[in-house]
């Protein structure tokens, strides 16, 4: 079945608004942590661990926040495209830093269910959050 065919399914629009409430609770939640630059899981101890300046933490908290919001506006496509692009990005480097400093599979869920879930929003997004390109 193509992404056209089961994306205006009722199916389609569950899985669409299950996926993007649930990613935009987690970059909010993840967000807040970040701004109030918390210690423990998404705080400055997790950052460091990583091997990131603590400076990151207001920029991420701030772009994850906008970038919920983009998604769970109606209207404005192209903002929801570059939300969805720095999701991705910003998961899958969080994604690939814990594997590069051999963290366990529970340092790596976290990000992975929210790159994940970012793609399942994506893709399952409704023809009126689409960037339509001019043919």
């Amino acid at each position: 079945m193509s992404n056209k065919k089961f994306t205006g399914t009722k199916a389609g629009k569950i899985i669409y608004w299950i996926a993007t409430i649930w990613l935009a609770l987690g970059m909010v939640s993840t967000g807040l942590m970040q701004l109030m630059k918390k210690n423990g899981q998404g705080g400055i101890d997790m950052l460091t661990h990583l091997g990131y300046p603590v400076y990151l933490l207001m920029m991420l908290g701030i772009w994850k926040i906008l970038g919920a919001a983009a998604v769970l506006v109606p209207g404005i496509p192209i903002v929801k495209e570059w939300a969805y692009a720095g999701f991705f990005f910003i998961m899958t480097g969080a994604f690939f830093s814990h594997i590069a400093i051999g963290d366990s599979a529970v340092e790596l869920f976290p990000s992975l269910l929210l790159l994940i879930l970012t793609i399942l929003s994506w893709y399952f997004r409704p023809a009126g959050r689409r960037l339509l390109l001019a043919k």
